[in-house]
């Protein structure tokens, strides 16, 4: 890696730590003046509302990163992590309107997404210089044990409550007859994805398992790429 690539680096996963930070002691701040989990819950959003935006749509720079070949991540897995997750922000929970931003599956998914990206943020920080303390790497290997299956339950909740939305008004849809001659059904687009999780929350969940095995057990290095 150069030192230019380095730098670079180092200052984005730096941003990252510090802005999901940020997302976290706003929740937390919110949480401290709420004076019911109904309250909470109903002002979550605004809360944290454009800290989140900003931390996970710098997200997409990953996408870039992998392509340049500045970090190990396949690009293909690396664009759909963020694609799935630029979806959930911005056309699932931004646009959902109230009945998304104030379900207990929004908090879920903030909760889980928020902590395990300061880990992982840090995580590459400190390993770009080769000083990642042990503490970090057990965290950022065992956390997602419940992280993982917290966030995605969350996310389910939101598209579940989203499809009747996008069902009934038709949102993000391009019906037929169109100039271009060509459609698409938002509706069906979160069914769709509603059935990737099958397949996919395993196989990653099943991936970071083994990786905890290898790393916390003494298997080797840490893979970079994840």
């Amino acid at each position: 890696m150069s030192a230019a690539a380095k730098v670079y680096l180092l200052a984005y996963n730096g941003f990252l730590v510090l802005g999901w930070t940020f997302v976290l002691y706003r929740g937390l701040l919110h949480y401290a003046s709420s004076p019911s989990l109904k309250e909470f819950y109903n002002d979550l959003y605004s809360a944290v509302e454009q800290p989140l935006k900003v931390s996970q749509t710098l997200a997409v720079l990953e996408i870039l990163h992998a392509m340049l070949g500045l970090v190990r991540s396949g690009v293909m897995l690396t664009f759909f992590q963020v694609f799935s997750r630029e979806t959930l922000l911005w056309f699932v929970a931004s646009a959902g309107g109230p009945k998304i931003q104030s379900h207990y599956g929004f908090a879920m998914m903030v909760l889980a997404w928020t902590i395990s990206e300061i880990i992982r943020y840090s995580f590459y920080f400190f390993n770009i210089i080769h000083r990642t303390p042990y503490i970090l790497t057990w965290c950022r290997y065992t956390f997602f044990i419940v992280l993982y299956p917290t966030g995605v339950a969350g996310e389910l909740l939101l598209i579940g409550n989203m499809m009747p939305i996008a069902q009934e008004t038709g949102i993000f849809s391009y019906r037929l007859p169109n100039k271009w001659n060509i459609s698409f059904d938002f509706f069906t687009f979160l069914c769709v994805a509603v059935l990737l999780y099958v397949p996919v929350f395993p196989q990653l969940y099943g991936h970071m398992l083994k990786q905890r095995r290898k790393i916390i057990g003494g298997g080797g290095n840490v893979d970079k790429k994840d």
